[in-house]
């Protein structure tokens, strides 16, 4: 089952509504707010200094809904109540997930939020065709953070910096102003991560952000948290965690509630802890969440990665690690150009 198919079906039954000792030293520091509301706490991105929501909204989640309006409404409601970092993709929902986004960020709410869609296209030319659909369909003039999609294959950062590659693109594209900060992201190894960060510093090319898999079992199996998160630390590059609950699939391992997963994520060294809201019941989840925070302390990590440990040795509740579910750009090659 593609990773699409798969989400819309977890959207129905309400699956998502189910849904190392260095760095725990790092996270205290990192996870503690810079300021706060009510409801909302805020962090910095990395070196950028920008001050951006501790939650994120997810894009796909957000186009999926049978009415678009319902759609505005959520977008709407999650800026209303205090979170600023907007999620989004070209390849959402074929496009709608953006174009929902955009419908939502007018009158006013464009002002209020930090805006990041990402690309999938490698070389320069489809870089930009993409782009400018991306623009056309959030109805901006600037995307606040670009971030290159789905790092998942060791030629990649290849392919991104090569002569005419999708790099290039970006590059002009931010001195002339259409895109802000440059990221990338990607869910299947770290191993390639690491290369994606080795292949930039040849080049002389800093990321602004990364996005990457942090949850609870990710600690225990080809981690991220432990092999990229001090690499991106070193380098100033905010961390955007993402597949914090992984549509629900991680909460089948009966070793943590979505609460509990969503305070670990939140607990690490992470500017931003990004997560699906396909219904007003989960972005209530997300909210109680936040309300509820405070940096795990190190005996509380210890005790829950070791209730997490044996569930996480054979990667099979993190599908996006094992198999081709989440690799919508390896269902669609065309996407990469």
């Amino acid at each position: 089952m593609q990773r699409r198919e798969f989400l819309k079906a977890a959207t129905v039954a309400g699956v998502a509504a189910a849904a190392t000792s260095n760095l725990l030293g790092q996270a205290q520091n990192s996870a503690a707010p810079s300021s706060s509301d009510s409801e909302m706490q805020y962090r910095t991105l990395g070196r950028t200094g920008e001050k951006v929501s501790a939650i994120g909204l997810g894009g796909y989640h957000i186009g999926v809904q049978s009415n678009p309006a319902e759609s505005v409404r959520m977008v709407r409601t999650a800026i209303d109540r205090g979170i600023t970092f907007m999620d989004n993709s070209w390849d959402y929902n074929d496009g709608a997930s953006e174009s929902r986004m955009g419908d939502a960020l007018k009158d006013g709410y464009r002002n209020k939020v930090f805006l990041m869609t990402k690309i999938d296209g490698r070389s320069a030319q489809s870089f930009n065709t993409q782009l400018e659909q991306s623009l056309a369909r959030l109805k901006v003039d600037t995307i606040d953070l670009m971030q290159f999609h789905e790092i998942i294959r060791m030629e990649d950062p290849d392919r991104i910096f090569a002569a005419r590659g999708a790099l290039e693109a970006a590059v002009a594209a931010k001195q002339t102003g259409k895109i802000r900060y440059i990221g990338f992201t990607g869910h299947k190894d770290p191993a390639i991560h690491l290369r994606m960060f080795e292949i930039a510093q040849q080049h002389g090319f800093h990321f602004d952000t990364v996005q990457m898999p942090i949850n609870v079992l990710d600690a225990h199996f080809r981690s991220f948290s432990k092999q990229v998160v001090p690499v991106a630390q070193a380098q100033g590059t905010a961390v955007l965690a993402m597949k914090t609950l992984s549509c629900g699939i991680l909460l089948r391992s009966n070793t943590v509630s979505a609460v509990e997963a969503l305070h670990y994520a939140l607990s690490q060294p992470v500017s931003v802890v990004i997560t699906g809201m396909d219904s007003m019941q989960i972005m209530e989840q997300a909210f109680t969440a936040m309300r509820t925070f405070k940096p795990l302390t190190a005996t509380e990590t210890a005790a829950l990665l070791a209730r997490t440990h044996d569930a996480a040795m054979s990667g099979q509740f993190e599908p996006f690690k094992t198999t081709a579910m989440f690799d919508g750009s390896a269902h669609n090659p065309d996407w990469l150009g």
